[in-house]
């Protein structure tokens, strides 16, 4: 039903559109029909030439091609007759000078004539007051009186007569109030009442907008030109109240955009004017309140008058007044209430009040069908936005972020299902104000108790902010899901940066959720316990500092498994391009943490363990040895998907030159890793000073193997890879071992290493052939 009454509103305007122009049609066809007979009697009227009939005439005869020029200057002489007469057309710039701009400078120089007389009078006294009034007012009769007798022949010469009438009516009466207190206040302000529902009336009849306009700046003069300087905030608020009034009469009538658009204007320009100069709780509370809900309530139904009665199809650009006078009152609303020593507790019942009073109008065109589907949807729109505004206004802490992630989602639902854009934009708004409420949740959340109330337990897991994580995270991915599989249907313009946006940022905040929730709990665990663990007694002062290794390495732990189980998720499921190479270059930064700073930590928790200082203050268990295999085998994980992303990205995007920086990136960190673990036991052994030479022996031997490798895979990107490690395991050897490393070490490293040169070269020798055809392939 609804559709078929927009296509109705749609074809009428095409309708009135073709009947414009039909009629453009009409008067251009009756000027050619005077212009051709002007022709046509011109032409038989002039006399006819020997010269041009003879042309005519042997023209046809002539074999030859006449001359490009005489083709040319043939029709020269038909087009001059045909130009001879437009000079006699009167043209639309001189219709208008003549018939519509004369008449209105002329009425203007007419009141300026008439001021300049009176003012002359006025100084040199030779007219007495009450004679300058009647003079004034006969002068405005007789405007009027003209005015409307030539109505019926001359209505548009008519209309700007009776305007500048009306005109000289209200100075008139403002100049016998004010300058001669021949009127009390009362009397004057009765008779512009009059004039202006007089130029309302006249504004009708005429169907003109300049008299409304005149009557509407006179009416809202009134009170200004008459005022007494009492401060009666009331009358005045009612008198323009009344005049609201008329206006929204008018725009019942006839569809004069511009008139509402400078009541509204007019009305919340005296009316914010006044609140931010005058306005006083204790004086003006109820009057401010209930005039702002009137002129709400007076332009908001003239917004919907023009949508209904004129049946005008609702557009994006139509929002902009009825938000602007929406906000508007809210905000003088909030103002007046925030400053009152009980509506101060009645901020977010006002909120859900604005609500509430979208809510009705929304209901009425829902029901009775009336206007098309985008207005009834924008008016549904302002009752979310309030509902929105609403929810910090009343609420605090978790619960503000719960209800905007939740109508977020259902916002983004309604709006890609229904193809509703207003709807689908809020969302996007949405979205992001939620996100940031739990960037905000999370700091008050977690810092506080962590940090400056150490006092209060968070309960692991089972805490409400970890719960709100929760819900966000169902959310954001709702609707991550919901853009994926209905992308193509989005309600906003093609070509449109938004959608095209939102689809990166949805998924990123979705991620960037999931990973910081567990990570806070791991650190607020952490924390807690090394809050737990102080001892103070007397000058004794003692904390557990093992604990804070142990939340170092279990972030770089959590991140890696994080990453990784993302990474699997997309090579086997997701499969998407973009997410690839972020998880491949996040995949590779975390391993590199590991390497440097989380290798670190595990060594820095060994060395607790095997000091023992603290040991007769605090139990430190096998667990702090133990972890460096819980931590390599999450790392054997991060590693494997590292290696099934990249090919992910070489078989389904082509990206080859991956392959061979993943092998020499897969081998650096097995070699790191065995260098770590090296030291790691000849520390446990009390060996420390051996593990010199037995990393120059571990580097030459991985060369060594890595050669081998090469050869036998036909890889030489790895024989390269072993051949630099092998330099950096002679370098060292050469600047480092050798100052450190007594006799026996000495000679068995050089011995050691030259073997295994001698090795690699015998190899490279044996296999020259296969080398050979792998560089010519």
């Amino acid at each position: 039903m609804n559709t078929n009454q927009e296509k109705i509103a749609i074809l009428s305007e095409k309708m009135n559109a073709l009947i414009k122009k039909h009629q453009v049609f009409t008067k251009e066809i009756i000027q050619l029909r005077d212009e051709l007979k002007e022709l046509k009697s011109a032409v038989q009227k002039e006399p006819k030439s020997t010269h041009t009939t003879q042309s005519i005439r042997t023209t046809p005869a002539k074999t030859e091609t006449p001359p490009k020029k005489q083709i040319q200057q043939q029709p020269a002489t038909p087009h001059t007759i045909r130009k001879t007469p437009r000079v006699k057309k009167k043209s639309n710039l001189e219709k208008f000078i003549g018939e519509n701009l004369i008449s209105k400078i002329g009425i203007l120089i007419t009141i300026i004539g008439v001021g300049i007389g009176a003012k002359y009078s006025i100084e040199n006294n030779l007219i007495n007051p009450i004679t300058r009034i009647i003079l004034g007012y006969l002068a405005g009769a007789g405007l009027l009186f003209f005015g409307i007798k030539l109505k019926k022949k001359y209505k548009n010469y008519s209309a700007v007569l009776v305007s500048g009438a009306i005109a000289v009516l209200y100075f008139i009466t403002y100049a016998a109030y004010d300058l001669y207190q021949l009127f009390p206040q009362i009397l004057a302000f009765i008779l512009m009442l009059i004039f202006t529902a007089f130029a309302v009336i006249t504004a009708i009849q005429y169907n003109k907008q300049l008299i409304a306009h005149i009557g509407l700046v006179g009416a809202y003069a009134v009170p200004f030109l008459l005022s007494d300087g009492s401060g009666k905030v009331e009358i005045l608020f009612s008198y323009m109240a009344i005049v609201n009034i008329g206006i929204l009469i008018i725009s019942f009538k006839k569809y004069w955009k511009p008139l509402y658009y400078v009541s509204f204007g007019f009305t919340w320009l005296i009316y914010l004017s006044w609140h931010i100069s005058e306005f006083s709780v204790e004086k003006n509370f109820s009057i401010a309140l209930i005039f702002a809900l009137l002129f709400f309530v007076i332009f908001y139904t003239t917004f919907l008058g023009y949508k209904l009665l004129q049946k005008e199809v609702y557009k994006n650009r139509d929002a902009i007044l009825p938000f602007l006078n929406s906000f508007i009152f809210y905000g003088v609303g909030y103002a007046i209430l925030v400053d009152h020593p009980t509506g101060k507790h009645l901020l977010g019942l006002f909120t859900l009040g604005n609500a509430v009073l979208h809510f009705i109008p929304g209901v009425i065109i829902h029901r009775l069908k009336l206007g098309n589907k985008s207005l009834l949807y924008f008016v549904l729109g302002l009752v979310l936005v309030f509902i929105t505004i609403a929810i910090p206004v009343q609420l605090d802490g978790n619960w503000v972020t719960l209800l905007w992630i939740t109508e977020a989602a259902l916002l983004f639902w309604i709006g890609r299902t229904k193809q509703i854009s207003f709807y689908e934009i809020l969302s996007y708004i949405l979205m992001l104000i939620g996100f940031f409420s739990l960037l905000h949740d999370w700091g008050n959340f977690y810092g506080h108790y962590s940090l400056h109330a150490p006092e209060k337990k968070i309960t692991p897991i089972l805490n409400s902010c970890f719960l709100t994580a929760i819900i966000c995270m169902a959310g954001y991915g709702f609707i991550s899901f919901l853009d994926q599989y209905k992308n193509d249907t989005s309600p906003l313009k093609k070509g449109s940066l938004i959608p095209k946006i939102a689809s990166f940022l949805i998924p990123a905040i979705l991620i960037i959720i999931c990973y910081n929730s567990f990570l806070l709990e791991i650190n607020a665990y952490w924390d807690q316990l090394y809050q737990d663990s102080h001892i103070h007694k007397g000058d004794l002062y003692k904390t557990n500092e093992t604990l804070i290794l142990f939340k170092n390495i279990w972030s770089i732990l959590y991140s890696l498994i994080f990453i990784s189980l993302l990474s699997l998720l997309n090579t086997y499921i997701i499969k998407n391009k973009y997410l690839s190479i972020v998880n491949t270059l996040f995949n590779g930064l975390c391993i590199f943490l590991f390497l440097t700073i989380g290798l670190y930590t595990i060594s820095e928790l060994r060395e607790s363990y095997l000091n023992k200082e603290i040991s007769e203050y605090y139990t430190i268990s096998y667990f702090t040895i133990l972890i460096r295999y819980i931590a390599l085998v999450i790392l054997g994980g991060a590693i494997y998907a590292l290696y099934k992303q990249t090919q992910h990205l070489i078989s389904e995007f082509n990206i080859g030159f991956l392959r061979p920086l993943t092998e020499l990136f897969i081998h650096f960190v097995i070699i790191w890793v065995a260098s770590s673990e090296l030291i790691h036991w000849l520390d446990m052994s009390s060996a420390e000073q051996s593990y010199k030479l037995g990393l120059s022996i571990l580097w030459g031997i991985y060369s060594l193997f890595l050669i081998t490798l090469g050869i036998w895979k036909k890889k030489k990107h790895l024989r390269i890879g072993a051949i630099v490690l092998f330099g950096i395991t002679l370098i060292k050897l050469f600047l480092y071992d050798i100052s450190h490393l007594g006799t026996i070490a000495k000679t068995i490293v050089f011995v050691s290493l030259g073997i295994l040169l001698l090795i690699i070269s015998f190899l490279y020798n044996k296999y020259k052939h296969i080398i050979s055809e792998e560089n010519e392939d």
